[in-house]
């Protein structure tokens, strides 16, 4: 007990000095030492008010539902599987982790448990925050999320769940075939969930995956970067959803048949490029482009950056270290932001503070907590090269301190 009462202490500390960090000058950075006990409180700040409430029934008593661009707030029917969904997606890898130490332990222990009674009520028809999945189209994105979760931590989130439980998340992620998505990255969505179903030997449908698949073959651009539909956009979402899930879809499909496995070395080869080029975006002071939708997900537009740190499969003369003080850069400034929270400690709308302006129309409370995927590589123990090698500058900060590094060129078409 006493461990664990100075490890939250520690991480108590640093979540103080984080949001209290004024973040005006262009080369603010975070005042602390210790990235993995940084990156933990973080992760943790922005899970527990999520997973503690819906473990005890009272989150959609409790979550506030922001929707600027919508009246009404007309997203409450979709916004808590959003918040449950893309919390756990981002939490799955460290929940995962074997091996964990002191305080650490006692706190992964603590959120698997929260995590599994969040599911468990999520699905629970008598429940007060039973989800209808059926409620709106955009429950099969987060329906999605939560697969992808479930297929990060297997052990933790899937197997450790009473059978009954297992039964109503087969039915509700199978209910969701009733949406049919668009030409674009939602194809991804539905192919996810069929890949889930096939790996716990539940009723599962090949078409979706093939689609998808087949789809983004079709909308690759080159130099690792694919449209999102047929036409390229500037925006992060080759890092929300596409490559994270294309990696994922392929390799956990290859466990139950052969069929794709010959797409898995291109698309890793796009990703390691994409890899390249974001950690290429990260400026010395840790901002990066303020470009094109969802920006309000903050540090989650570094999802594949962070997903290849985890995999350790990052690109070359990219190393571990460079992109932990990358990301620990990132994460400073879209969460230790003032406004970023609310009183309560709930996410509010914006990238650097709270800005309600940026909300496209999908946008609600729930949605934004597609930040946590910036913490995967919290699933790699502490130590491996990502957290125990000194840290390190980035390219970017790098070149404007002017060191002579060699030139970035493109990759061959893949």
């Amino acid at each position: 007990m006493n461990t664990r009462r100075a490890f939250l202490g520690q991480l108590s500390a640093i979540s103080t000095v984080a949001a209290a960090s004024p973040l005006a000058a262009a080369d603010a950075q975070p005042a602390f030492t210790d990235d993995r006990a940084y990156w933990l409180s973080q992760l943790m700040r922005v899970a527990e008010p999520v997973l503690a409430n819906m473990a005890a029934n009272r989150l959609k008593e409790t979550m506030p539902v922001e929707a600027p661009a919508v009246r009404n707030n007309g997203r409450r029917a979709v916004t808590h599987l959003e918040a449950l969904g893309r919390t756990l997606t981002g939490i799955a890898p460290w929940l995962e982790l074997v091996g964990k130490i002191g305080g650490e332990r006692e706190h992964g222990r603590r959120f698997a448990e929260l995590a599994r009674r969040s599911i468990e009520n999520a699905t629970d028809p008598k429940a007060a925050d039973a989800i209808d999945f059926n409620a709106n189209a955009q429950n099969l994105v987060d329906a999605a999320f939560l697969a992808h979760a479930l297929l990060r931590a297997r052990r933790e989130l899937w197997e450790k769940l009473d059978p009954a439980v297992r039964k109503r998340v087969v039915a509700a992620l199978q209910s969701t075939r009733k949406f049919k998505p668009g030409a674009n990255n939602w194809l991804l969505f539905s192919a996810i969930i069929e890949v889930f179903l096939a790996t716990v030997a539940a009723d599962w449908n090949e078409a979706p995956i093939q689609l998808a698949l087949d789809s983004h073959e079709k909308w690759y651009k080159g130099d690792g970067v694919y449209g999102d539909g047929a036409e390229f956009h500037w925006d992060y979402y080759n890092s929300y959803v596409i490559q994270p899930m294309l990696i994922d879809v392929v390799e956990n499909i290859g466990r139950v048949t052969p069929k794709w496995n010959a797409l898995s070395s291109r698309i890793l080869a796009r990703a390691k490029r994409y890899a390249a080029i974001q950690e290429r975006l990260i400026a010395p002071d840790g901002t990066f482009p303020v470009v094109g939708r969802s920006i309000v997900y903050r540090c989650g537009a570094f999802q594949l950056l962070a997903q290849m740190a985890l995999r350790n499969e990052l690109p070359e003369r990219v190393s571990a270290a460079q992109v932990r003080s990358a990301l620990s850069a990132v994460i400073h400034r879209t969460l230790g932001a003032t406004g970023t929270f609310d009183a309560n400690g709930w996410l509010q709308v914006g990238l650097g503070g709270h800005q309600p302006a940026l909300a496209e129309t999908y946008i609600s409370t729930g949605s934004l907590y597609l930040c946590s995927s910036v913490f995967l590589p919290l699933g790699l123990p502490d130590t491996n090269p990502f957290w125990s090698a000194r840290s390190a500058d980035w390219t970017a900060k790098k070149v404007w301190a002017g060191q002579n590094l060699p030139a970035d060129h493109s990759m061959s078409r893949a």
